[in-house]
């Protein structure tokens, strides 16, 4: 047991300085030994997610791109261990890649087919060029124009809605606000003014007692004993002008009810 500590700690200690020979020499080879060393976290994660609709070969090269991706983002002098750092690294490719799976708005097929072109390009430019490639170098990549890369990019945006709980940054504002809060919401009281606007005019029939009462009953919810008891009318009287004022309404809006 004292043993396999022993290794294991070795094991964290020999890699913890590649990276930092990494870091200080920009070593391809060195990077790429780390790389290989450490694609069973790629191989581990991209099986975690198979039976969902997607190859595991495609499932595990976005594994090791995200797998590349922590290699170069990984800073050892935070303190943490690398697979600390990797696995929500490539978890996150992998879950965009679910999500960039379906298109919202239907696009050209030109577009969707030069769209994982353009991914692909990107994705291998990162890794041979050591940063995130321009326009032009997808373009030269894939032999085309920039306007059909940008045109591409822009249309990938429909892949997926955005959340309109996506937060933004408020400067000035020590609250952050989101996209709900930008573009607004429907008022609740949307519904109700053409509701009103016929309650209004169904009500021009009714008399100032009959108003009372209709008011009394349907928005105040009282019962009619109640009602009768502030008017200082029986509940008969109350029930007999309840039913008046329905039948005006139902003349009003000429409906015809079925007596039950």
């Amino acid at each position: 047991m004292a043993k396999k500590k022993k290794e294991k700690e070795m094991k964290k200690n020999k890699v913890r300085e590649e990276f930092e020979d990494l870091a200080r020499t920009g070593d391809l080879e060195l990077r790429n030994k780390l790389i290989t060393d450490h694609l069973y976290i790629a191989e581990i994660l991209a099986k975690k997610y198979v039976n969902r609709g997607i190859e595991y070969d495609d499932l595990y090269q976005v594994a090791c791109m995200g797998l590349v991706f922590a290699i170069d983002r990984y800073d050892v002098s935070k303190g943490y261990e690398f697979s600390s750092f990797a696995t929500p690294t490539i978890v996150g490719e992998i879950k965009r890649y679910f999500r960039d799976k379906g298109w919202v708005i239907r696009v050209p097929r030109r577009i969707q087919e030069l769209s994982k072109k353009v991914n692909l390009a990107r994705s291998s430019l990162a890794q041979e060029l050591q940063r995130q490639p321009t326009v032009d170098d997808i373009a030269d990549r894939l032999g085309v124009s920039v306007e059909e890369v940008l045109e591409t990019m822009e249309a990938s945006k429909v892949y997926t809605p955005q959340s309109l709980d996506m937060t933004f940054d408020n400067s000035g504002d020590d609250r952050e606000i989101n996209l709900g809060d930008m573009i607004g919401v429907e008022d609740e009281a949307y519904e109700d003014v053409d509701f009103n606007d016929v309650v209004d005019r169904l009500t021009e029939s009714l008399n100032d007692l009959e108003k009372k009462i209709f008011y009394y009953r349907y928005y105040d919810k009282r019962t009619q004993i109640s009602i009768a008891e502030e008017l200082n009318v029986s509940q008969m009287t109350i029930s007999r002008l309840e039913k008046k004022i329905i039948s005006k309404f139902r003349t009003t809006l000429n409906v015809t009810v079925d007596e039950k």
